[in-house]
């Protein structure tokens, strides 16, 4: 089985308020690029991936007008797409949801929200912790409520997966230079509660002793800010569980914290208009629980430039440079 987490840029302004795909040479939200050729380049790149399901981040909006559901289902039917069903959990109010597409000949899937204890709410919920140390609790929400899915093979494997986009550490509220660094520690506070929620959940998750997949865009790695070493760790050894004793597994994150000085994987490559260059990062990953990493799983990173296969298929390579900022991260699983 392959399942794929892809964050795709800008996909809701490629539907109209019928949650119709607008294949024209109208200009997508991607810079100099129609929509047609970034909704083309969309269908090459699922096409080409070939999952069972992928988790789409930053999927099409859903709200009073739109419904991410149709318009994903909507993309699969122009392009013939084996994942043709779509699943939402809880919507919220940034046109950006998590949602999964999926062939149901091969999964069944189901939005299985945990409530957990009264310190492990709901996604959808508050979550109460110290994020300054003032012996006060804060209010933590998702802006992006991860999603829950119970999912169940047609051979009849059960596995639990949880779909992530946590805050951005980027302090985009800020309104003048003397405002970046507060605003970038109390983002980076924000998403480190955010991580301490995942985690929590994680937790309780493998308490049940279900196998586990957690994946999505997680805007952190390790070594990515200058603020990481004021807080100790970076949020994504939270959410794996680096020193605790049922960690998750992805080999990207672990090469990068294992080789912080070299040659690091990367999922996302944003233009830099002030330093006229792109800036790479590992923001994307597939994490696995223990029992689903002793099925030797093999991850790929699309990436059109450092993986052979995709650099080799021109159509493939400009695709995955057209269609988003991102490029989609793999797994190949025996189950």
């Amino acid at each position: 089985m392959r399942l794929a987490t892809y964050n795709v840029e800008w996909f809701n302004t490629l539907f109209d308020d019928d949650n119709r795909l607008q294949r024209d040479q109208t200009w997508s939200a991607r810079y100099k690029v129609t929509r047609q050729a970034q909704a083309d380049a969309l269908g090459h790149v699922f096409a080409a991936m070939d999952a069972d399901a992928v988790m789409v981040i930053e999927a099409p909006d859903s709200g009073s007008k739109r419904d991410t559901i149709s318009a994903l289902e909507d993309f699969a039917q122009v392009y013939g797409l084996r994942t043709r069903a779509a699943i939402l959990g809880f919507a919220n109010d940034t046109h950006q949801e998590i949602a999964m597409l999926y062939d149901p000949d091969v999964l069944t899937l189901q939005h299985t929200p945990r409530a957990g204890h009264l310190d492990i709410p709901r996604f959808d919920g508050v979550f109460s912790i110290d994020l300054d140390v003032d012996a006060t609790k804060d209010a933590v929400r998702f802006s992006k409520p991860p999603l829950e899915l119970s999912a169940l093979t047609a051979s009849g494997f059960e596995f639990h997966m949880i779909g992530v986009h946590l805050k951005s550490k980027a302090p985009h509220a800020a309104k003048s230079p003397d405002d970046i660094k507060p605003v970038a520690i109390a983002n980076r506070r924000k998403q480190l509660a955010q991580a301490i929620w995942l985690r929590a959940r994680i937790d309780q998750v493998l308490d049940e002793a279900l196998p586990l997949i957690v994946m999505g865009d997680m805007n952190d790695g390790p070594g990515l800010d200058i603020f990481e070493d004021l807080f100790g760790h970076s949020s994504v050894e939270i959410v794996l569980g680096r020193g605790a004793g049922r960690q998750l597994y992805d080999p990207h994150a672990e090469r990068a914290l294992t080789h912080r000085f070299g040659p690091a994987p990367t999922t996302a490559r944003f233009w830099i208009k002030t330093e006229k260059s792109y800036l790479q990062a590992l923001l994307d990953y597939i994490m696995v629980s223990p029992d689903l990493r002793s099925l030797g799983p093999s991850w790929r990173i699309w990436h059109p430039l450092d993986d052979p296969a995709c650099w080799a298929d021109e159509a493939l390579r400009q695709a995955l440079v057209t269609a988003s900022d991102h490029f989609p991260v793999s797994i190949d699983l025996a189950v």
